[in-house]
């Protein structure tokens, strides 16, 4: 079946869906509904024809008779098109384009209308949403008073301008909307052409930003931040530029400030001659380093930045974590203050005073840390020497308070002796008195010299294996009278096992003898004294302990220092020099060992332990047989002479001499004893070596020149005893060395 054009046109219409298409007769009256319409407007076909097409206007459109002017514009103009707003069946509201076109008859007649409708109203609420983002953009950007934002034209005309272009800039907008933005810069870069510039570089990378001086209306300059972006059209087309400016006049100043105060700083310390003032990091790197630090410590700058802070400590500072511990007192309390040793560059020492002060950031956190590092070597040494000369005054005021406490019964018993030479009894009592004294100081010149022996490393052990509980019983025995005698009790406990060690006998028992007698002189009238012995791995301990005064943390510190002492009263009653603990220390480190002390304080009682490594080595059962004595060649059996330039200490000895049966004869100097020697050849010589004139040591090769003295037993009698003394006189041509006061037992063996 072959359909009409105006039924094709019909189907067509009715098909559209996205308009609403419909007839009006020329009184308004809908006369076709196409489904676009049903769906735009919700009213069915068989609703909708029939109705005057206000129905689909708001009240007030209808009560203004608007629907009529539109029909009466459309047939005036021959179209008419509108947007407002209409209404559904259901009563809601929609935007819609309306296009109303009056239908006529070839004759021009007025058949009625057309009416064209689409729902914009998406389009619409998207151009509210716009324009509503637009204006809000716009009242912002009008309302900021910090930023100046305004626009450019392609050639740079201002077009736009917001209150804090006004308030920046001091140009309202009438002044500077339709001026080139020139007008901001100073004459020398206008005439350069950089505001020129600005823009060329804003167009081809989209967006320029600087920092430089603009000027304002009232001439006076500004530091000012500004961004410069391009504005393109859609098609890319340049359209102009957006301009947002920053005043930064006040910042400036303030870093200007800021550089002025930190310029200062740096002079102020690169300035500091005597203090080395850096800066650490959080992680205990060296971030800054002045001349100061250079000059005290040896390093250039390039050679300690980021290097850690730790080599410029000594290490056994290191290896016990003294840098890392500083810093954690700093950050911890804010400040930290030491004295200690630094090391230079070199390796060199310096005895300095450091500080650390943290430097925290605002939220607290700590940014790092300021060292000041001073010099304090010299002072030290002049300490020590103070100090050093103060313990000698000490010393010399001890030992003349030592020396004349057995000088008195000496001298007082010779007193006696001479009032009462023929009662025996007196002249025992007497003669006892002045050999314990005599032997005590006897004992301080040894405990001197033994200290300097060991001192200058001058002393030879003869070491060989030991079996220390034996060894410390021993000693113990031999000090358990003088303990009894202030009523000690002494108890000795020995290790459950064998202790064998390698080492020198003598000086041995001489550290454990001190420390008994240490313990002793400390140590209340019946007071109480352990010694134990235990095994501790590879080592042996010896410890003496007991229940005396103590000891305070100050003086343990320094109990094994030379001429240190407790506290005494005046009467130093237990008598010593204060050297026995500097004797034990050092025989203990000669044999590999240490000693240490512990105390809880003055009246709790002192501990001293020594520590020895053990030996793989077992002492011998029984001590080897003596080797076969010498053969001598026969002495001339003459008379012994005594040569010595102190009369009594030569007098003395010949009495002494005498007594036991010999014939003696003296001489004050070299040359009488030479002639005495001439004149009947002498069995044996007991030579001063310190004589006026002829020195021992000339006196004795000219003995041996002598005819008849070649065999001639030639006994240095000295008060020098050191090891050096001995080669000395042994290669002079001596047979023996006596220290004074010589033994006469042992003199006698000699001479026997």
């Amino acid at each position: 079946m072959t359909l009409r054009s105006d039924e094709i046109f019909r189907r067509l219409v009715d098909s559209v869906h996205d308009y609403a298409i419909f007839m009006l007769d020329t009184q308004g009256v809908i006369a076709s509904w196409n489904r676009g319409a049903q769906r735009i407007k919700g009213y069915t076909a068989e609703e909708a024809i029939g109705r005057h097409f206000s129905i689909f206007y708001p009240p007030e459109a209808v009560a203004s008779g608007w629907p009529e002017e539109e029909l009466r514009r459309s047939q005036a103009q021959g179209r008419f098109e509108d947007e407002g707003w209409r209404l559904r069946k259901d009563g809601s509201r929609f935007w819609a384009n309306v296009v109303i076109s009056p239908l006529r008859d070839d004759a021009g007649k007025l058949l009625g209308y057309s009416k064209v409708t689409r729902d914009l109203t998406e389009r619409r609420r998207h151009e509210q949403e716009l324009a509503e983002s637009e204006r809000s953009l716009r009242l912002l950007i009008e309302g900021v008073q910090d930023y100046a934002i305004f626009r450019l034209d392609p050639r740079g005309i201002i077009t736009s301008w917001n209150l804090g272009a006004e308030r920046i800039k001091g140009y309202t907008a009438e002044e500077a909307i339709g001026r080139s933005f020139e007008l901001f810069y100073r004459p020398e870069a206008v005439a350069s052409g950089w505001p020129q510039e600005e823009l060329r570089r804003a167009t081809a990378l989209g967006r320029f930003e600087d920092e430089g001086w603009r000027v304002r209306k009232d001439g006076s300059l500004l530091w000012a931040n500004v961004v410069i972006t391009a504005i393109r059209s859609e098609h890319g087309e340049l359209i102009g530029f957006s301009k947002v400016t920053r005043d930064l006049t006040e910042r400036r100043r303030h870093e200007q400030a800021l550089r002025d105060s930190e310029d200062q700083l740096r002079l102020i310390v690169e300035g500091v001659k005597d203090h080395a003032m850096f800066l650490i990091d959080d992680e205990g790197r060296v971030r800054s380093w002045n001349a100061a630090a250079h000059r005290l410590l040896g390093y250039a700058g390039h050679e300690i930045l980021g290097q850690d802070v730790g080599q410029l400590y000594p290490p056994e500072d290191r290896s016990a974590g003294r840098p890392a511990a500083e810093i954690a007192s700093a950050r911890h309390a804010g400040f930290f203050e030491t004295e200690g040793w630094r090391l230079q560059a070199g390796g060199e020492r310096l005895w300095t005073a450091a500080t650390l002060t943290a430097l925290h950031a605002p939220d607290g956190s700590t940014r790092g840390f300021v060292q000041i590092v001073r010099d304090l070597t010299q002072r030290r040494r002049v300490e020590a020497l103070e100090s050093e000369g103060r313990r000698i005054q000490e010393f010399i005021a001890m030992l003349s308070h030592e020396l004349r406490n057995p000088l008195a019964p000496i001298h007082n018993a010779v007193a006696v002796l001479r009032r009462t030479p023929d009662d025996l009894d007196v002249v025992g009592r007497c003669t006892d008195m002045i050999g314990r004294q005599a032997g005590h100081l006897s004992r301080m010149v040894d405990d001197l010299l033994d200290v300097s022996r060991i001192t200058n490393g001058k002393i030879e052990l003869q070491r060989e294996p030991l079996e220390l509980n034996t060894l410390a019983r021993m000693a113990a025995d031999a000090m358990r009278p003088t303990l009894a005698s202030r009523g000690h009790e002494f108890a000795v406990t020995p290790a459950g096992e064998p202790l064998f060690v390698e080492g020198d006998p003598v000086r041995l028992t001489q550290a454990i003898t001190n420390l008994l007698t240490n313990a002793n002189k400390y140590t209340p009238p019946q007071g109480r004294i352990a010694l134990r012995l235990e095994r501790r791995q590879d080592a042996a301990s010896l410890a003496v302990i007991d229940n005396g005064i103590g000891m305070s943390e100050a003086l343990m510190q320094h109990a094994f220092e030379p001429f240190v002492q407790g506290e005494r009263a005046l009467d130093r009653s237990g008598g010593g020099l204060g050297i026995g603990l500097t004797l034990v220390k050092r025989i203990v480190e000669l044999h590999g060992g240490s000693v240490a002390v512990a105390s809880s304080g003055p009246g709790s009682g002192t501990r001293f332990e020594l520590t020895l490594p053990l030996s793989t080595q077992r002492a011998p059962a029984a001590l080897a047989p003596a080797a076969p004595a010498r053969a001598h060649e026969p002495v001339p059996r003459g008379p012994i002479l005594v040569v010595d330039d102190n009369r009594d200490a030569a007098d003395s000895l010949a009495m002494v001499l005498r007594l036991s049966g010999h014939d003696v004869r003296v001489a004050h100097d070299g040359e009488t004893a030479l002639r005495l020697a001439a004149e009947r050849a002498p069995r044996a010589v007991l030579l001063d070596i310190g004589l006026p004139g002829l020195d021992g040591f000339e006196v004795a090769r000219r003995l041996r020149a002598l005819p008849g003295l070649q065999h001639t037993l030639l006994i240095a009698a000295t008060g020098y005893g050191q090891a050096a003394d001995r080669n000395a006189t042994a290669q002079a041509g001596f047979d023996a060395h006596l220290v004074k006061p010589v033994d006469h037992e042992a003199l006698g063996r000699l001479i026997d």
